[in-house]
């Protein structure tokens, strides 16, 4: 679903950013810890100004306060357009709302669970599918 929707957006001209949680943190953790920042390659400025980010497996990187916190400022900054800019997010993950509550601190939760619509999908594991 998240492809497809980038898919839309990419034709319409606008920027898409998808990455996993894991990478993503990571990426943008190096990034600021990095002592030769490279402004054309600003991961970062990137992460917080894509008209989409699509934060894929939320729930799956190794957590520490570094993470959160960017987790934070990042949810934050796009919800409260603090970029200026309209911007979307779109978080996949397998943790149901009491899960997110209980892996990320509160103030994480409640934006997710206060800024985002949460839609459950059933079915298949098309990955599993496709080897058929």
């Amino acid at each position: 679903m998240s492809n497809c929707i980038a898919q839309e957006l990419l034709q319409a001209g606008k920027t898409v950013l998808y990455q996993t949680a894991p990478v993503l943190l990571e990426s943008v953790i190096d990034y600021k810890m990095s002592q030769q920042k490279n402004k054309k390659d600003n991961i970062y400025h990137s992460v917080l100004n894509v008209d989409l980010l699509i934060i894929d497996d939320l729930g799956t990187e190794s957590l520490n306060s570094m993470k959160l916190s960017e987790l934070f400022t990042i949810l934050n900054t796009r919800i409260l357009n603090l970029n200026h800019k309209v911007t979307k997010t779109i978080i996949s993950t397998n943790l149901d709302i009491n899960n997110i509550f209980s892996t990320y601190e509160e103030r994480i939760g409640s934006r997710i669970a206060g800024y985002y619509d949460i839609y459950h999908f059933f079915g298949e594991d098309l990955r599993f599918k496709s080897r058929e």
